[in-house]
């Protein structure tokens, strides 16, 4: 068995015409469509880009125990699982967060690993005394500042030293990726995890990739939207979805890449492809841009997962609207290598679907699934409705982060949050290890609370999905709350909740 697993970040569902996007033609995204399996109610988990990797290497919702975050040394990893058993990993990727404090402990987990420099604000090219004039000048201040945005200095500089298209890190990525698979194609027992930044912000593609008509915008460049409201003009909303757009052709175009090299070398036979990523993000939508720190809108949580397996060719096409999330992927990749699943993990394999895509309607309160960040709300969906769940007081007392690796996205907890530390307990998937239990300060450094910023439109929501997909008119419906409120406290419990967050989020804590 063979399999590579695409991810791509904040790749929006509805930018993908297989999912109804009109946006951006991406006939390579319709290609595997054709032959695989398009999961039309897939969800994320815990929020944003290293929680939800955390999910996905542990087949468990993190967010009720931890913010942002390296592995922790007792976490089952997918890629650390099939390495021991003989299933030889590789990751490829320009994820530079994985480098950060807060990253540590994935990328060893491979066999492995190929970073590809220059992403977002990596801390790449050296530039002493940089160009600012010449910036001043390419550059929109509304989303460049030379003076006051030190970490967008290091995306101006890793422009100006980039180069051409090809060293770029997002088509970097696919060539190391067919390095890979040219060298190893005729081999068994292997998963290449190609992991693409692309097309998270900020929204650099080459200009080969933009549209004439897509925007009229002249001004200095708009691709890096804050995650604020919308103030902009209507003028420079498009621009910055053009920038989007333009990425999403560049992702397109690069994934048929592989596609092609898939049919050149006939690996449909014996190699799955899964393609998924890991949120999506708010384009204006809401009037907001961003993700995380609004209410979790169909735009950031509902995400696309596409499935091609060699053992269910005859699904080729098939819909599959079963609700499934992020955690089911550790258990299918395990399921896929015939790899036992550890009893830690809470997702499902999604073989069980491609075994047999018949039947596969949804049914409400068959199987609901939750999601959030930590320290903020909670989500619950049965693929039908979602409900937004707000705790109390979002910068109350009473949180707790449960960990043995106190790091921050990209510094570690500060002295005044260690101060407060104490042995906590165990969890059941601790595997008996007591962990440090640290108050979740209301002003600690952690995602999305960075930079004086919190979570907004805070109030109870409810939607039905079916008749709102744009989420503009929440409904009341006590009947349906009252089930989605029955099956998030069984996912809390599920997960083994610490017993003082019940408070904190409001809700009544298990006996």
């Amino acid at each position: 068995m063979k399999a590579v697993f695409v991810l791509f970040d904040s790749l929006n569902r509805l930018a993908l015409e297989a999912y109804g996007g009109t946006m951006v033609d991406t006939p390579n995204f319709n290609r595997l469509a054709e032959r695989g399996v398009t999961f039309d109610r897939h969800y994320v988990g815990s929020l944003p880009c290293m929680p939800a990797r955390r999910d996905m290497h542990t087949g468990r919702l993190s967010f009720t125990h931890r913010s942002w975050g390296p592995l922790e040394p007792f976490d089952n990893s997918f890629a650390e699982i099939l390495k021991n058993q003989g299933v030889y990993t590789h990751l490829v990727t320009d994820h530079f967060h994985y480098f950060e404090d807060g990253g540590a402990g994935y990328h060893t987990k491979y066999n492995s690993w190929d970073f590809i420099r220059g992403q977002e604000y990596d801390p790449w090219k050296a530039m002493v005394e940089p160009p600012l004039d010449r910036f001043r000048n390419k550059f929109s201040r509304k989303h460049y500042d030379p003076e006051h945005a030190p970490r967008r200095m290091r995306h101006m500089v890793n422009l100006e030293l980039a180069g051409a298209e090809e060293q770029l890190p997002g088509p970097g990525c696919f060539a190391s990726a067919f390095e890979f698979l040219e060298t190893n194609k005729d081999a068994d027992d292997w998963l290449l995890q190609l992991e693409v930044f692309d097309p998270h912000e900020p929204f650099h593609a080459p200009e080969r990739f933009r549209r004439e008509g897509d925007s009229t915008y002249s001004g200095g460049i708009l691709d890096w939207p804050e995650y604020k409201r919308v103030t902009d003009s209507p003028e420079e909303v498009r621009e910055i979805r053009a920038n989007y757009a333009a990425l999403v052709r560049m992702c397109d175009e690069y994934f048929g890449r592989l596609l092609d090299f898939f049919d050149a070398n006939d690996l449909w036979k014996d190699t799955a492809l899964v393609l998924t990523t890991d949120h999506g993000f708010l384009l204006s939508e809401h009037e907001w841009w961003g993700k995380v720190r609004m209410p979790y809108y169909e735009e950031v949580s509902h995400v696309p997962l596409m499935v091609y397996h060699p053992d269910f060719t005859e699904h080729g096409g098939a819909r599959c609207s079963a609700v499934t999330q992020t955690p089911d992927l550790m258990p299918t990749f395990l399921d896929m290598f015939g790899a036992a699943i550890p009893k830690e993990v809470r997702g499902s394999s999604l073989l069980a679907h491609l075994r047999d895509t018949a039947g596969q309607e949804a049914d409400p309160g068959k199987r609901a699934v939750a999601f959030g960040v930590f320290g903020g709300p909670i989500a619950v969906t049965d693929g039908r409705h979602v409900m937004f769940h707000y705790p109390p007081d979002v910068r109350g007392s009473g949180l707790h982060e449960y960990t043995l690796n106190p790091q921050h996205m990209s510094e570690a907890f500060a002295l005044r949050e260690l101060e407060t530390a104490e042995l906590g307990p165990s969890f059941d998937f601790t595997k008996g290890i007591r962990l440090l239990r640290i108050d979740a300060l209301s002003d600690a450094n952690r995602v999305p609370q960075h930079d004086d910023q919190t979570f907004q439109d805070q109030w109870f929501a409810l939607y039905d999905l079916e008749s709102d997909p744009r989420q503009e008119c929440p409904i009341r419906d006590a009947e349906v709350e009252a089930r989605l409120y029955s099956q998030m406290h069984a996912i809390l419990a599920d997960i083994d909740t610490p017993r003082e967050a019940y408070g904190w989020y409001g809700l009544e804590c298990p006996a």
